[in-house]
């Protein structure tokens, strides 16, 4: 039963990131909104992170929940942003203000580690820092001009399986309706770009809700069959679980919508160092930070985030660029057990 729980919380965390891709786009085309900007809203705020970090803070695993905080993001750039650059080296276009903003998100917590501990406190001044900071990137993308062409050609090749490559880049106006995705049960009827927002909400419920079967169905494989615990969690659960933040980067990207895989590496991180770690302070209360956060954790976070920023600046994801993220990441883990005896836990 454990094994069957496993497989099919692994595939409906799969075919639900799929959908949400699908859904995400024919959105923003539908609303005449850009992808960037759902990306970072609908798939940057990782809800089932929060609910795991919140639960370890409150039965007093603080340094377990301060360490999910920086293995998320860590992870983010070091494998999910390093295998999409490995597997679809593709051109970016992410405007300098946002690659800024990347890039100095972990230095805001500089001032907070530096006065520890942390408390409720803090976690109000770092919820309201997220919410300036989708404001911001709302208030710009609004203004910007979309081409609502180029989000329906990216659909249609997401929808129908068409071959992949890099979508036309030409801005000229075109005379075309808004596209309409079209609903999966239900060939040539058109669903509007508001349903589709409805339907990306039921996508990314679909993956919390997967990600929790597939816990579940861990913990009953563990139990049920003697497996030690860090060896299963090292290797295929930790595997199926950053499948969701892979899916969500890496196929978007193939299939030439490198906005949202790249915004859903950005929002990922912006929300695991701001919101996220407020929130976990909002519901359970003061984390005292041991002096290797400040020292070692902070530092690889900071350095390899303004690393993948200027990666990203030169707007082409090159192949080399992943597997120089990937090595420091491998490094980073291995000098974090070497010297400090383990590395930050991964909320993946």
């Amino acid at each position: 039963m454990s094994i069957v729980l496993f497989v099919v919380g692994a595939t409906l965390l799969i075919y639900s990131a799929e959908r949400l891709i699908v859904y995400l786009v024919g959105a923003a085309a539908g609303l005449r909104v850009s992808v960037f900007l759902l990306a970072i809203i609908f798939t940057g705020i990782e809800f089932d992170d929060v609910a795991l970090g919140v639960a370890l803070n409150v039965e007093d695993l603080s340094d377990v929940a301060l360490g999910t905080v920086f293995g998320t993001a860590i992870s983010m750039i070091g494998i999910v942003l390093a295998l999409a650059a490995i597997i679809s080296p593709t051109k970016v276009d992410i405007p300098r203000p946002y690659l800024a903003l990347f890039a100095a998100a972990p230095l805001v917590l500089i001032p907070f580690v530096v006065f520890q501990p942390l408390t409720p406190v803090y976690g109000v001044v770092l919820v309201l820092l997220f919410v300036a900071f989708i404001g911001y990137v709302t208030v710009r993308e609004l203004k910007r001009s979309t081409p609502v062409f180029r989000n329906a050609e990216i659909l249609e090749k997401l929808a129908v399986g068409a071959p992949s490559g890099p979508p036309p880049t030409s801005d000229v106006p075109t005379d075309k309706p808004p596209f309409a995705v079209t609903m999966p049960f239900g060939k040539g009827r058109p669903l509007p770009g508001w349903a589709a927002i409805g339907f990306a909400v039921a996508a990314l419920a679909g993956l919390v809700a997967g990600a929790a079967i597939t816990s579940y169905g861990t913990q009953g494989i563990l139990e049920d069959y003697h497996i030690q615990g860090a060896l299963f969690g090292a290797t295929i659960a930790t595997l199926v679980l950053t499948l969701e933040d892979l899916f969500l980067t890496v196929e978007p990207t193939r299939k030439g919508a490198p906005d949202l895989g790249v915004g859903n590496v950005i929002g990922s991180v912006v929300f695991g160092v701001t919101a996220k770690l407020g929130i976990i302070l909002l519901a359970g209360g003061s984390i005292a930070v041991d002096d290797d956060v400040l020292s070692w954790h902070l530092p690889v976070l900071v350095g390899m985030t303004g690393l993948a920023a200027y990666f990203l600046s030169t707007r082409r994801l090159r192949r080399w660029h992943g597997f120089l993220l990937l090595a420091l990441y491998i490094a980073y883990w291995a000098l974090s057990f070497i010297f400090f005896g383990g590395a930050p836990v991964e909320a993946d």
